[in-house]
């Protein structure tokens, strides 16, 4: 049986961060990965999705040592377009103080996987690709320790477990259910938790595709935080997705005449591949799908990419067992903002360094220390928007561009009431959800509901 200081279950963003940091304490670290193939990767590695790009503040939460390479980079930025049914915002700023120069930066995923994984083994840590684990094995007498068995029959006995296994939650399940009481894990099972999302890879006409800048339709489809975006790549290329709630029923969608990518005879949701092309033929009502062709060598298989988006709140980890959560098992991504590998690479980091120190009882004030204002917000922004239909979509970035400062820098109470009493009352009832989520209360399990 194979011992190690810290092993860590997922080998993605989240996983190889926690790795290199633990390592990098003179911990005993192995990142563990059971290894998918991409089109665009020679190996195998974590199954990893292209997101829509980093965020300039985003860049500070990652708290990195060194710039992401330029190989990583794709496209820098500057702004982005929410489109509304009749209204719509252009951002070219985000508004939140950062050290990065410009509003943010596409990147190709898996050179940024591979980037992380190579710091992690350069700092000390073993990556491990081509198996994953099977079942864990937690002994939770005295000082807790975690027997790992691997599909390919390995046994490895950690003082430390980091489960960074996704969305999905398939290992972290295993660990985290026991500890709850009965019923409780059920609100973080994948089936129920999560949003599907769906992206092809398709070729643009040049004088369509904006280079420098995100897109996002909202109000277009139905579903909570259910929305299709153009993303830009190299050359005219851009990643063309969506992402709607898992099992969503049309007979419960009220005006379903106002999603413009519905049709009347639609008895059930449109699958992604029709979603888009309905999309490319409504944003750009003089050419068709054709126009727009797939790349069969981009993604992961043939120029698509399917994969599940945390919707849930986040979680607190059961340090007093020894275990933390991060990335997307924690709920650290977001259905909202389709993308968390900011969150994800900072809370592995901060996991991996406590880790390391043998420190990790501090791990869930850590997180939130780091990366907790970003969560609030998002957690807020969801539920504000959860019951949103078309025309709410187009009062509220109505209202957002009346608040928008004149000079840049982020919305204040004095902009909100300088764009009269819809924008007040927007501005108030975000700041007092806020409020209410204080102090962690964004969280839907706390460290206090485990069992250790």
């Amino acid at each position: 049986m194979q011992r190690v200081d810290v092993a860590v279950v997922g080998g993605g963003p989240a996983g190889s961060s926690a790795g290199r940091a633990a390592a990098a304490e003179g911990a005993d670290a192995l990142v563990i990965e059971k290894g998918v193939p991409r089109a665009d990767r020679e190996g195998l590695g974590p199954d990893s999705t292209d997101a829509a790009g980093i965020l300039d503040y985003w860049v500070d939460i990652m708290d990195l040592d060194v710039p992401i390479p330029e190989h990583v980079k794709l496209r820098e930025l500057s702004g982005a377009d929410f489109i509304g049914p009749n209204a719509s915002v252009e951002m070219d700023e985000t508004g939140i103080d950062s050290s990065y120069p410009n509003f943010g930066f596409t990147f190709q995923r898996a050179r940024m996987d591979d980037w992380l994984r190579k710091r992690a083994e350069d700092a000390g840590a073993e990556y491990r690709v081509g198996t994953g684990v099977r079942e864990v094995e937690s002994d939770l007498r005295g000082s807790p320790t975690h027997q790992l068995t691997l599909k390919d029959g390995t046994e490895i006995e950690a003082e430390y477990l980091i489960l960074a296994d996704g969305p999905q939650r398939t290992i972290t399940g295993q660990v985290l259910e026991p500890l709850l009481p009965d019923g409780q894990y059920d609100g973080l099972a994948s089936t129920t938790a999560n949003h599907i999302a769906y992206q092809e890879y398709r070729e643009f006409p040049e004088e369509l595709l904006e280079t420098d800048r995100l897109k996002f339709w909202w109000g277009h489809m139905p579903g909570h935080t259910a929305y299709p975006w153009v993303f830009p790549n190299d050359g005219q290329v851009a990643r063309v997705g969506l992402t709607m709630p898992i099992g969503l029923d049309l007979d419960t969608v009220e005006n379903r005449e106002d999603y413009a990518l519905l049709r009347p005879e639609d008895e059930r949701v449109p699958a992604g591949k029709e979603y888009i092309s309905r999309l490319l033929e409504h944003a750009y009502p003089s050419y068709d799908a054709e126009d727009f062709p797939l790349l069969e060598d981009r993604g992961k298989a043939k120029g698509t990419e399917t994969y599940p988006i945390s919707s849930t709140r986040p979680i607190e980890s059961p340090t007093a067992a020894n275990v933390a959560v991060v990335g997307g098992a924690m709920g650290a991504t977001s259905a909202f903002h389709e993308g968390g590998d900011h969150v994800a690479i900072r809370s592995g980091k901060e996991a991996g360094r406590l880790a390391g120190l043998g420190a990790l009882r501090a791990y869930n004030y850590e997180w939130k220390r780091a990366i907790g204002e970003e969560v609030r917000r998002n957690v807020v922004l969801a539920d504000m928007v959860r019951d949103y239909g078309p025309s709410d979509w187009d009062r509220v970035f109505g209202l957002a561009s009346a608040m928008q400062p004149d000079e840049g820098g982020r919305t204040d109470w004095l902009d909100a009431i300088r764009a009269g009493p819809g924008a007040l009352k927007l501005f108030a009832q975000y700041q007092w959800g806020k409020f209410q989520v204080r102090d962690g209360g964004y969280c839907q399990v706390r460290e206090g509901d485990y069992s250790v």
